[in-house]
C-alpha cells in the first residue's frame, strides 16, 4: 500500500502573539481537484496582514490550524479536469491563505501568468501591493501625467510599489521614509523626484515643492499623525487615499477640513473593490500585468529566505526593516 506523499508548510497552530502560534509541520501533498492547478510553491511573499492574521487581528480568519500567505509564486505541475493551466506554466498565486508551504492546490481563478522576464519571487511580490497601488493611484484617484503625488510609508511593500507605479503613470512623486538608510534605498531603486524624512512637519516643504498648491493624490498606509498631516497640504480638488493604519493610531478629521479645503478622502480596500466591481478588477489586473510585462515596474525583494528561517522573515517585517517585500523560499 503506497503512502500519501508529504510535504513541509508553515502552520498557525495557535492565535497567539509573538509569533508563539507558528511552526513548521508536515503535511499530505495536495492534489489538483476539476478546475484546480497543482502547483510547486518556488516563493512566498509576505505581507502585514499575514502578520496580523497570526495573532487573529485581520478580517478573515480562517479556522486552525491554517497555512499563513496570501500570495505566491510558482510552476504548475499538474492541472485537475478542466483547468485551463498546463503543467510547466509559471504562475502568480493570489489566495487568502496557503502560500508558505512547498506545493498547492488552487482554483483556475487564483492562478495568473508570471510575466515575461519575471523571477519568482518578483512575481510572488507583485499582485496584492501593485493592484493596491493601482486600484488607489489610477482607479480611484484618477491620477492624471503631471499631477503631484505623495508617497507616505514609501520603503514598505505598498507604499515602495505606489512610488514604483507612480512613476510608470507619468506622476511627480514625493516619497516619505522614516530613516535615511530607507530614504536613500529609494532614491536607488525607483528614483522619485524627491525623498522626504518627515513623517510630520511637511506642510511647508511640500507646499515649497509645489509652488505653494499641494499634493494632488496622498498615498497614506500609515495612519494617525501622518493623516493628519496630509490634511493641511492636500490640494483643492486633491484626493486622501486611505490605504491602512500601519502606524497603530486610527486619525479623525473633522468634516468641515476636506469642505473647506475642497479635497475627497477616498478609502481604499483594493481586494474587496475587484470582488464588487469584477470587470473593473480584471482590467486593473491586466494593466499591472501589462506594465510589468513591458518591464515598467518591477516589485523590488528585499531578502529570499529558506522556510526553515521563516521567523527571521516574519521580524523582520514586523520591526519594520524591510525595504519592499521579504519572500520565503519553501523548497530552500
Amino acid at each position: 500500500m503506497s503512502q500519501t506523499p508529504m510535504m513541509r508548510a508553515l502552520e498557525v497552530q495557535a492565535l497567539a502573539p509573538d509569533l508563539a502560534g507558528l511552526a513548521l509541520a508536515e503535511r499530505p501533498m495536495p492534489q489538483a481537484g476539476p478546475g484546480q492547478a497543482l502547483v510547486r510553491i518556488e516563493a512566498a511573499a509576505l505581507g502585514f496582514p499575514d502578520l496580523l492574521m497570526t495573532e487573529g487581528l485581520y478580517q478573515a480568519k480562517p479556522p486552525l490550524p491554517f497555512v499563513p500567505g496570501m500570495e505566491a509564486a510558482g510552476e504548475v505541475i499538474a492541472a485537475g479536469e478542466g483547468s485551463r493551466w498546463t503543467p510547466g506554466d509559471r504562475v502568480v498565486i493570489a489566495t487568502i491563505t496557503g502560500s508558505a508551504m512547498q506545493y498547492g492546490a488552487f482554483a483556475d481563478a487564483a492562478l495568473l501568468p508570471l510575466p515575461d522576464g519575471m523571477g519568482f519571487a518578483e512575481g510572488a511580490s507583485l499582485r496584492a501591493a501593485y493592484i493596491t497601488a493601482w486600484t488607489a493611484i489610477a482607479r480611484l484617484g484618477r491620477a492624471e501625467a503631471g499631477e503631484t503625488l505623495v508617497v507616505h510609508g514609501a520603503a514598505g511593500g505598498v507604499g515602495l510599489a505606489a512610488v514604483d507605479l507612480g512613476k510608470a503613470l507619468g506622476l511627480r512623486v514625493i516619497a516619505v521614509a522614516s530613516s535615511a538608510e530607507k530614504r536613500a534605498a529609494i532614491a536607488r531603486l525607483y528614483a522619485p523626484d524627491h525623498v522626504l524624512a518627515g513623517p510630520t512637519g511637511l506642510r511647508d516643504e511640500i507646499l515649497a515643492l509645489t509652488g505653494g498648491r499641494g499634493a494632488d493624490l496622498v498615498y497614506d498606509p500609515v495612519g494617525g499623525d501622518v493623516f493628519d498631516e496630509a490634511c493641511r497640504y492636500t490640494a483643492f480638488g486633491g484626493r486622501l487615499l486611505v490605504v491602512g493604519f500601519a502606524g497603530g493610531r486610527i486619525a479623525e478629521v473633522r468634516t468641515n477640513i476636506p469642505l473647506i479645503k475642497g479635497f475627497s478622502v477616498v478609502g481604499v480596500r483594493a481586494g474587496e473593490y475587484g470582488r464588487r466591481f469584477p470587470e473593473h478588477g480584471r482590467e486593473d489586473v491586466a494593466a499591472i500585468l501589462k506594465l510589468a510585462g513591458e518591464g515598467r515596474i518591477r516589485p523590488h525583494v528585499h531578502s529570499a529566505v529558506p522556510l526553515a528561517d521563516w521567523r527571521e522573515a516574519y521580524l523582520a517585517m514586523r520591526e519594520r526593516r524591510v525595504i519592499g517585500r521579504t519572500v520565503i523560499l519553501p523548497h530552500g
